[in-house]
């Protein structure tokens, strides 16, 4: 799936010393935030050569703004922003002007992928449009991601889409108010369906030569999400209601007790086997033989009741007592983590991107697949503008002078493009 076209070279994140499967391809991010880039980073990932185009006059991509109290310290990197930026490079140009959007259209000629995330309207008014760069390149793949579609103008942020795909309405604990989820979960998930039809795309274009516009709207993945919430609407007739962590068909699954020492244990309880091994293993064998609790739909009309019983076998526990128990009676179950406990866990360290000053997450941890590359550090904004001007566009020393003069590209210092062209 590697299609390479002619001018292709990979860049200097590129890993060439290994097989990884999309080496070769050149990617061109047109997008900000977490959606576009998280799928800017997966395809770093696994091989390609990701350039990250950045707005100079709000300082690059908005998330390099979004710090936390505790961030110090000079430079672009924050930590929101090297959630989703690993193994690229940046070249900040100013597309409000001809000279810059004359620069993208060079290298969506070389491009074999298109990431936009553009309101819906503004990229025609730049020039950036899939129209108008498929026309440039008929092998482009133009990925889009918009908050409602390519139709629909509005912007939107995760926040709004769990709002209005009924996320947030589900979430929060019986009796409570309504709460967004603590991660941009629309955001990732319209970030996976691109990714598969950006997939799809690279192998229709083997078969055929010829590229393709796909799109998702952040609305469409949510509601594509549901999964048996919807169909406990659309089938059920049930508009579901909150029940913290409750599962609303499963019990006791989801449900959280806690422990005589002051840990929280979740269950997830799916099958009758597993109910009487739980039974069992708390030294309560009466509660898998009390007609109330005897099989999931008797334990779906009683759940007050039951939730009652175990979490007083709970209380009388400890953690290294309830982990022996349950795992030996193999019963599904977890203890609540805070993030600090989640990366002391044993095989985590496998999951991580680290340079000498940052550590990082992969976005792409499936086993079995060939070639995952050690990725560069998120970059500074305009870290690569030259090299990609130079060694990429092959630009003369007078077409860069001419863009800095133009404002087009940042560039270097105003007095110091003598020196440094």
């Amino acid at each position: 799936m590697t299609d390479q076209s002619p001018n292709h070279m990979a860049g200097p994140t590129a890993d060439t010393t290994n097989d990884a499967p999309l080496a070769g391809l050149q990617v061109l991010e047109l997008a900000s935030i977490l959606a576009g880039p998280m799928v800017g980073q997966f395809l770093a990932e696994l091989g390609a050569d990701v350039i990250k185009v950045e707005n100079p006059a709000t300082g690059g991509d908005p998330t390099r703004g979004w710090r936390l109290e505790s961030e110090r310290g000079a430079g672009t990197v924050s930590a929101y922003f090297s959630c989703a930026n690993w193994g690229k490079r940046s070249i900040a140009l100013d597309l409000s002007s001809a000279a810059g959007r004359d620069v993208v259209h060079d290298l969506a000629r070389q491009s074999d992928i298109v990431i936009a995330s553009y309101k819906p309207g503004d990229d025609a008014r730049l020039g950036l449009d899939p129209d108008t760069l498929r026309r440039l390149n008929p092998r482009l793949i133009y990925a889009q991601i918009s908050a409602y579609g390519s139709d629909d103008p509005r912007p939107g942020f995760d926040a709004i889409i769990q709002a209005e795909s009924g996320f947030t309405f589900l979430n929060g604990e019986a009796g409570g108010g309504p709460v967004k989820m603590p991660v941009a979960l629309m955001d990732l998930l319209a970030g996976h369906q691109l990714k598969e039809a950006i997939l799809l795309a690279l192998l229709t274009r083997t078969r055929t030569g010829r590229g393709s516009w796909v799109r998702v709207s952040l609305l469409d993945a949510a509601l594509a999400s549901l999964a048996n919430q919807a169909s406990n609407y659309l089938v059920g007739g049930v508009v579901p209601q909150r029940m913290g962590s409750e599962h609303p068909n499963v019990v006791p699954y989801g449900s959280i007790y806690r422990l005589g020492d002051g840990r929280e244990l979740v269950l997830a309880v799916g099958t009758e086997r597993q109910w009487r091994s739980l039974a069992n293993a708390i030294g309560r064998d009466d509660l898998a033989e009390d007609p109330r609790f005897v099989d999931n739909q008797a334990r779906l009309q009683h759940r007050g009741a039951l939730r009652d019983a175990l979490t007083a076998a709970f209380a009388a526990m400890d953690d290294t007592t309830v982990a022996r128990r349950l795992t030996d009676a193999g019963v599904p179950f977890g203890f609540v983590n805070d993030m600090a406990a989640v990366f002391e866990q044993s095989g985590s360290d496998r999951l991580m991107l680290r340079t000498p000053t940052l550590t990082g997450l992969r976005t792409f941890v499936a086993e079995g697949v060939a070639g995952q590359r050690t990725l560069s550090a998120p970059p500074e904004l305009d870290a690569n503008g030259r090299e990609i001007l130079v060694d990429r566009l092959q630009y003369s020393a007078e077409q860069l002078r001419s863009l800095i003069v133009q404002s087009a590209w940042k560039g270097v210092p105003a007095g110091l493009d003598g020196a440094i062209l």
